[in-house]
């Protein structure tokens, strides 16, 4: 269903936890795909997979805190035939293991899933250490590799069953706090690369994660009380960047924003730079993390200090405004 101007104050329901919806997920996909081999590097409880063990036991191991070492076992898995899972917080999964990644499973192109939970500065009095927000970028620079980012917790099922139907690695990115579910297509029946959250507008804002949201109540704010029109765009595949999909969705656009989670450098921002310097020249302000680290705080305190709020949103629209196409 595409938003009418009725319904666009609804556009942002309940809010959800992505993890719980990935526990219920790999349950529900389990018997569907019985090659499915889930790997926990003792985070089990908190990303939900441990829901997995209970329905699944011979098809679920708790491999310790060694993320580099559950590489290994995937890697292992994938050489027998099994697709391997690995469910754990993206800081370490993306991080910590990500040279046994690059080198034993994108390397040979093995069949193997990582779900990096809590990511970004989401995490909050998590601090530093746990706080994933350059994945995208080790990610991204990985041959062979797919990466899927789920806006809301609906979308959380279509994008692992995506992902079980990838021959070769996949990467999906998930947050800790509770997301607001998009009133938009909830069946979610073909995990798309783009979701039209508001379409049109003269200015598009393109965010991923726990920012889609944000970038909604900006976007009323502004279309409420401002001669203008901004559109919403929620961009769940980083990898492969289907830009020529995306630019259909660009027709009379006259600037853009993205808003991500995450540094500025290598993730959504630094992926649709690259496409528009390439394919179709556009004006773009980047809204994320700065080249910096963030800090432990509250999650609405870390976004206003790190220039993720709504008001940052809504002072990148006044630029890109100023720097529009005419």
């Amino acid at each position: 269903m595409q938003p009418t101007k009725s319904n666009l104050s609804n556009l942002l329901g309940e809010r959800m936890s992505q993890h719980n919806a990935l526990g219920n997920a790999l349950v529900a996909l389990g018997n569907d795909f019985p090659e499915l081999f889930v790997l926990s590097p003792d985070v089990g409880s908190s990303t939900k997979a441990i829901r997995f063990k209970d329905h699944y036991p011979e098809r679920y191991l708790c491999s310790g805190i060694a993320e580099m070492n559950t590489a290994g076992l995937a890697a292992g898995l994938a050489y027998i035939g099994y697709i391997p899972l690995i469910a754990g917080y993206a800081m370490f999964i993306a991080g910590k293991a990500w040279e046994p990644f690059r080198n034993s499973i994108a390397y040979p192109n093995l069949n193997v899933k990582l779900i990096g939970t809590h990511a970004g500065i989401n995490v909050g009095p998590d601090g530093v250490t746990h706080q994933a927000i350059e994945d995208l970028a080790l990610m991204r620079s990985i041959p062979n590799v797919h990466i899927l980012v789920p806006a809301d917790a609906a979308q959380v099922l279509p994008a692992l069953k995506r992902a079980l139907t990838i021959e070769g690695p996949v990467y999906i990115r998930l947050e800790r706090d509770p997301l607001p579910t998009l009133q938009i297509n909830q069946e979610y029946e073909i995990f798309k690369d783009f979701y039209e959250v508001i379409p049109g507008g003269e200015i598009k804002l393109l965010a991923i994660g726990g920012m889609v949201g944000p970038c909604v109540e900006t976007a009323l704010m502004v279309n409420r009380s401002q001669n203008t029109s901004i559109g919403v765009i929620a961009v769940t595949c980083l990898k492969p960047f289907k830009f020529h999909t995306l630019k259909r969705l660009l027709l009379g656009t006259k600037g853009l924003v993205t808003a991500e989670d995450h540094t500025i450098l290598g993730g959504l921002g630094g992926c649709l730079a690259e496409a528009l310097a390439q394919e179709y020249p556009l004006p773009i302000e980047i809204i994320g993390v700065k080249d910096t680290f963030a800090a432990s705080d509250s999650c609405a305190n870390l976004k206003e200090c790190f220039g993720l709020s709504t008001e940052h949103i809504h002072q990148a629209i006044q630029r890109i405004l100023s720097r529009a196409v005419k």
